[in-house]
């Protein structure tokens, strides 16, 4: 298959040449290949670690711990979004083993990421004495980033498309258009059909608008209305579960419950706008009633804060006072 794609959109006349290598060469006689897919996630991912350390700056909160937070939340977010991938599919992974590792070819589900990537640093905060919740506020906010411009490794493979469409910006290519023919028994069984001679809809570009949207949404919303911690991560439940219902029912490579046409992360979304909303309504009707200060990231309360202060202060008057006491007895002696 060709390294490039020349792709068409129905409201523009000229096609554009979409490269999915970034570099091709060779070191010591190893060949190496860098996609461009694995290029765009990385760029990504520096964005929203840059984004979230200067939060957590902002924050006060430690370098130290959040570099923890990163390297195990990375870490297992790449593992878990790959095994969610593998079982979703393990019809044709069990007999290919060899390909679990290859997630440069595309297979990572981003729910598998994030499921795994929370599990991690709710360990890592328990152990490190951090404020799990507060974390998660920078970490949703820091996730649309990624999304956002990790999506865009999806376009360079020609893949994360939907259904035919004649809208505008409909899209078009070979790679598409083969890929279709290729799964035109699986659309059947699935109870929908997709045309290969028709433009499709770039799901990809609707999901990465919507991420880079929600992320200035979310952030305006973490200055001018945070009233506690993980209203954020609640906010990101609605805003990602809300897009991905919609979107995800267009599109043709879904994951499905085994059996079913239930495509696992339309009901996934489905459910986490509900669960976000209620929590999100109930907790907000609770701080009305009873307004509470936002805990501190790494649990040092401001009333801490503030007793320890006090006990320094009350132990330096008493040394006062005994000092004093003893320079009187000094001088009555």
């Amino acid at each position: 298959m060709s390294d490039y794609a020349v792709v068409y959109f129905s409201g523009i006349k000229r096609g554009f040449s979409v490269p999915s290598v970034l570099a091709d060469f060779s070191i010591f006689g190893i060949d190496i290949e860098i996609k461009f897919y694995g290029a765009i996630i990385a760029f990504g991912f520096l964005l929203a670690v840059l984004f979230g350390g200067r939060m957590a700056y902002k924050w006060k909160m430690s370098l130290d711990k959040m570099v923890d937070v990163l390297i195990y939340g990375t870490i297992f977010a790449i593992i878990g979004a790959r095994l969610y991938y593998v079982f979703s599919k393990w019809d044709y992974y069990g007999a290919h083993l060899s390909e679990i590792p290859q997630i440069w070819e595309g297979g990572l589900a981003i729910y598998g990421g994030i499921i795994g990537g929370l599990a991690a640093a709710y360990v890592v905060c328990k152990v490190r004495k951090m404020n799990y919740w507060n974390l998660l506020d920078i970490a949703t906010m820091s996730l649309l980033i990624g999304q956002g411009i990790g999506r865009w490794g999806n376009f360079t493979n020609q893949e994360a498309f939907g259904v035919n469409t004649d809208l505008p910006w409909g899209m078009w290519s070979e790679k598409v258009a083969e890929d279709i023919m290729r799964n035109q028994e699986l659309y059947a069984e699935k109870g929908f059909s997709v045309d290969p001679s028709l433009p499709v809809h770039p799901t990809f570009l609707y999901e990465s608008i919507w991420c880079l949207l929600g992320f200035f949404v979310l952030y305006l919303i973490c200055c001018k209305a945070r009233k506690f911690s993980g209203q954020i991560a609640l906010c990101y439940g609605i805003w990602y579960g809300l897009e991905r219902t919609v979107v995800e029912g267009l599109r043709t490579d879904s994951l499905y419950i085994a059996g079913t046409t239930i495509r696992v992360s339309q009901a996934l979304s489905a459910a986490l706008v509900v669960l976000c909303t209620v929590l999100l309504i109930l907790l907000l009707r609770k701080y009305k009633k009873n307004p509470q200060p936002i805990d501190g990231i790494d649990y040092f309360l401001e009333e801490q804060l503030k007793a320890e202060a006090q006990a320094e202060k009350n132990e330096g008057t008493q040394t006062e006072i005994k000092t004093e006491e003893e320079k009187e007895d000094v001088q009555n002696n």
